[in-house]
C-alpha cells in the first residue's frame, strides 16, 4: 500500500511539473481533428522505422501542434529527419552516456551559472534560484559543454535548451539539443570564430534587399546592419525576446524544415513591421523599436507570421548568398592593384561594420560585468548571512544543552526533599507512660 501511495504521489508531482512547464499562452490552438491526426501518428507501432508522408506532416504542423504532445512530436520529427537523411553529418559527437557526462567537471561552469538566472526569469519553472528548473538546465548545458569541446558553452544556448526542457524530460532535452546542434546544423553558428553568424547576418541583409528594398535602404541610410538587432534571434531561436507560444511554433517549424526557418521568421517579422520601422528616423530609435517593441506581438500577428513562413521558400537564395559572401571576402583579400579604391571602400565599410559590432559587444560586456559584480556581491552577502546563521545555530544549540542540563538538575533537586520528609510521616506516636 505504501509503494502504491508513493507511485501515486510521484505521478501527481509529474503532472504538476508538466503543468508548470507548459505555463504559456498557445497560438494556433489545435482542433480535435488535428490532435487526433497527431495521436494516430505518434501511436503507430514501430514508428521510428516508418517514413511518414512529408506533405501530411507539413500539413499537420501548419494546422497546429497540441501543447501537451509537443515534446513527443519534436522527437517524432527528429526520427523522421534521421530516416530521410540516412547518412549522418560528418561531425558527430562521441556517444557518451548523459549520466557519465554529469559526473565530470566543466571549465564552463561559471559562464553557465551566470546565465541561468537570465534564462526565462519570469517563467515559474525557471524563476526559483537553483530550483528544479535551473538545476536541470544547468545539467544539460554542463553535459553539452563536455560533449562538444569546440563549442563548449555559448550565450544563447541556455534559451534553446530551456525551450526543449519545458516540453520533455532532462535527458530527452539533452538528446534533442544534440540533434539540433549536430544533425540540423545549429552548432556552426556557436563556434568561437562566429564566422557562420557573420554569413547569416549577410544573408539576412541580402534577403531584405530583395524582398523589402525600401526597408533595406532605410536601415542602410542609418548604418544599421542585422548584427545590431538580429544576432540574438539566431543565437536563441527568438526565445530571449519573444512570447513562449510564438517561440514554440518556431521550434515546431525548425524540427520540420531546419535552420532556414530562422531567416524566414526574421524576414516576415521585419516585413510586417516595415511601416512602423520606416517612421523612425535615427539609429537609436530604430534599433530600440526592433529590439524591444517588435517582439511584443499580438496573437493575430503571431499567427500571420507563422502562416507566411509556411508559404516561403528561400533555400536557393540562401545558398547563393553564402557563395556570394565567400566571393566578396576573396575579392577583399585578392583584389588587383587596379581596384585599390574599390578595395579601400569595401575595407572601410567592413571596418565600420566591425566597429559597430565591437561597440555593441562592448556595451553587452559592460552590462554583463555589472551583473557579475552584482551577483558576486549578493553571493558575499549570502555567505556572510550563512556564517552568521551557523553561529546563531551553534549558540542556540549550546543554550539548549545548558537548559536541558538545568532542567535535569531541577528534577533531581525536586525529588530529594520529598525523600527527606517521608520518614516524619511514619514516626510512632508517644505512649501515656
Amino acid at each position: 500500500m505504501e509503494k502504491e501511495n508513493q507511485k501515486l504521489q510521484a505521478s501527481e508531482n509529474d503532472l504538476l511539473n508538466k503543468r508548470l512547464k507548459l505555463d504559456y499562452e498557445e497560438i494556433t490552438p489545435c482542433l480535435k481533428e488535428v490532435t487526433t491526426v497527431w495521436e494516430k501518428m505518434l501511436s503507430t507501432p514501430g514508428r521510428s522505422k516508418i517514413k511518414f508522408d512529408m506533405e501530411k506532416m507539413h500539413s499537420a504542423v501548419g494546422q497546429g501542434v497540441p501543447r501537451h504532445h509537443r515534446g513527443e512530436i519534436w522527437k517524432f520529427l527528429a526520427e523522421q529527419f534521421h530516416l530521410k537523411h540516412q547518412f549522418p553529418s560528418k561531425q558527430q559527437p562521441k556517444d557518451v552516456p548523459y549520466k557519465e557526462l554529469l559526473k565530470q567537471l566543466t571549465s564552463q561552469q561559471h559562464a553557465i551559472l551566470i546565465d541561468l538566472g537570465r534564462t526565462f526569469p519570469t517563467h515559474p519553472y525557471f524563476s526559483a534560484q537553483l530550483g528544479a528548473g535551473q538545476l536541470s538546465l544547468y545539467n544539460i548545458l554542463k553535459a553539452y559543454s563536455l560533449l562538444d569541446q569546440e563549442v563548449g558553452y555559448c550565450q544563447g544556448l541556455s534559451f534553446v535548451a530551456g525551450i526543449l526542457l519545458l516540453h520533455m524530460s532532462e535527458e530527452e532535452a539533452f538528446k534533442m539539443l544534440k540533434f539540433l546542434m549536430f544533425d540540423v546544423g545549429l552548432r556552426k553558428q556557436y563556434r568561437p570564430d562566429m564566422i557562420i553568424l557573420q554569413i547569416q547576418m549577410y544573408q539576412l541583409s541580402r534577403l531584405l534587399h530583395d524582398y523589402h528594398r525600401d526597408l533595406y535602404n532605410h536601415l542602410e541610410e542609418h548604418e544599421i546592419g542585422p548584427s545590431l538587432y538580429a544576432a540574438p534571434w539566431f543565437l536563441t531561436m527568438f526565445a530571449s525576446q519573444f512570447p513562449l507560444g510564438f517561440v514554440a511554433r518556431v521550434f515546431d517549424m525548425i524540427f520540420l524544415q531546419g535552420t532556414e526557418v530562422i531567416f524566414k521568421v526574421a524576414l516576415s517579422l521585419l516585413g510586417s513591421h516595415k511601416p512602423l520601422i520606416l517612421q523612425h528616423e535615427n539609429l537609436e530609435t530604430i534599433v530600440d523599436f526592433i529590439k524591444n517593441t517588435l517582439p511584443n506581438l499580438g496573437l493575430v500577428q503571431m499567427e500571420k507570421t507563422i502562416n507566411q513562413v509556411f508559404e516561403m521558400d528561400i533555400a536557393k537564395q540562401l545558398q547563393a548568398y553564402e557563395v556570394e559572401y565567400h566571393v566578396l571576402q576573396e575579392e577583399l583579400i585578392d583584389s588587383s592593384p587596379l581596384s585599390d579604391n574599390q578595395r579601400m571602400d569595401k575595407l572601410e565599410k567592413t571596418n565600420s561594420s566591425l566597429r559597430k559590432q565591437n561597440l555593441d559587444l562592448l556595451e553587452q560586456l559592460q552590462v554583463a560585468n555589472g551583473r557579475i559584480q552584482s551577483l558576486e556581491a549578493t553571493i558575499e552577502k549570502l555567505l556572510s548571512s550563512e556564517s552568521k546563521l551557523k553561529q546563531a545555530m551553534l549558540t542556540l544549540e549550546l543554550e539548549r544543552s545548558a537548559l536541558l542540563q538545568t532542567v535535569e538538575e531541577l528534577r533531581r533537586g525536586s525529588a530529594s526533599p520529598s525523600d527527606l520528609r517521608e520518614p516524619e510521616c511514619t514516626q510512632p506516636e508517644p505512649t501515656g507512660d
